[in-house]
């Protein structure tokens, strides 16, 4: 098969690598460099702690493969509750990730602060611990991808913006080119190059904001509250703190972090801590949304296919959801096939559907 890919971010480069692994000619189109997008901008957590099994399996087989790549760090993820509800949906998180196989352990107040004494641990209810979780570093993880599918003959194509005439057929600045398929991982973009050609998707955008701390001296795990809605992950000697999240017009929108996000993610961590670290940089990013929470992964039309929806866990399951589209395009067996397809089937909305895309009522696609 002849096949285009619209999208050089995570997902749009696991898709051809795979493609290209099982013999399909695939071209990448980018409109701008390489990762330039969500992937590069992404947090880089990586953790199989789901309750659902799907997600859970997902999750599983994109660790596996991450790790086959030289791409994953070890790093545990800690995520806390402060209050008595809270406290008690977490406790149900874990009893259904241990029930998925997922090493995953509930630890008291007093635990928590004996394993990592830099945490202040006062008005935490319970924490969940999951050990086998870790960290990607997003250019390395794209670098690598790019360099993979190029030696599986992938040809990419980078500052090529392109639109769709129709199903299989892609519009260049030179030219018209025709495939027998089309996969749109364009992130945000993937609704507009869509509609073109009267598809419409049940999609949003939002942004994420996240920073880099100054160099601080402390041995600390990935961490999530669940009650104060913030997390980080240890970068380097320092920590990525991220928050901040909210609705915007993908084609307006500030790239910058804000103030009011730098000083109150800073306080937050002061607060979790026995620390007082400064900024060292700050940005923000565009992630996607979808009414239920679970991505548009699948076929939308004779000849295309989308990956899109990803509520800021592109990155993490890019190998596994790469794998699963390709193997959707070539007709081939795929482990996640089994059960995956209803979920992220990209026609379960006719694309009209009013909805917050922060409003996640599964909050497991939701970081």
């Amino acid at each position: 098969m002849n096949v285009a890919v619209v999208g050089g971010g995570a997902v749009g480069l696991s898709t051809a690598l795979t493609l290209g692994r099982h013999g399909a000619s695939v071209t990448v189109f980018e409109r701008d460099e390489l990762g330039s997008g969500a992937s590069g901008r992404a947090a880089g957590l990586c953790y199989d702690a789901f309750a659902d099994d799907v997600d859970a399996a997902v999750a599983a087989d994109a660790i596996t493969r991450y790790r086959d790549l030289d791409l994953f760090e070890p790093q545990p993820y800690v995520w806390v509750a402060r209050d008595e509800s809270d406290a008690a949906a977490v406790r149900e998180q874990i009893a259904g990730m241990q029930r998925n196989g997922v090493a995953v352990e509930a630890l008291t107040p007093a635990e928590l602060g004996d394993r990592y004494p830099a945490l202040d641990t006062s008005g935490i209810e319970v924490a969940g611990l999951a050990s086998d979780a870790g960290v990607l570093d997003p250019d390395a993880v794209v670098a690598t991808l790019a360099e993979t599918a190029r030696e599986a003959g992938s040809t990419i194509e980078t500052e090529t913006p392109v639109s769709l005439a129709s199903p299989t057929t892609v519009e260049t600045p030179d030219e018209t080119r025709t495939f027998d398929a089309v996969v749109v991982a364009a992130g945000p973009q993937t609704k507009p190059l869509v509609a073109d050609i009267g598809v419409s998707l049940a999609l949003k955008a939002y942004r994420a904001q996240a920073l880099v701390t100054e160099p601080v001296d402390a041995a600390l795990p990935s961490f999530y509250d669940a009650t104060r809605e913030f997390y980080w992950r240890s970068k380097a000697d320092a920590l990525l703190v991220g928050d901040g999240a909210h609705e915007v017009d993908p084609t307006e929108w500030n790239p910058e972090a804000d103030a009011e996000f730098v000083t109150r993610s800073l306080d937050r961590v002061e607060q979790s801590t026995a620390l007082s670290p400064a900024c060292d940089r700050a940005w923000s990013g565009l992630c996607t949304a979808t009414p239920d929470g679970a991505p548009l992964a699948g076929q939308v039309a004779d000849g295309l296919w989308v990956a899109t929806g990803w509520q800021g866990h592109g990155l993490m399951r890019a190998p596994a959801m790469g794998d699963y589209l390709a193997a959707d395009v070539l007709n081939r067996p795929n482990p996640l096939s089994e059960h995956l397809p209803d979920r992220v089937d990209p026609t379960r909305f006719d694309g009209s559907e009013e909805f917050a895309a922060l409003d996640d009522p599964t909050r497991d696609w939701d970081e």
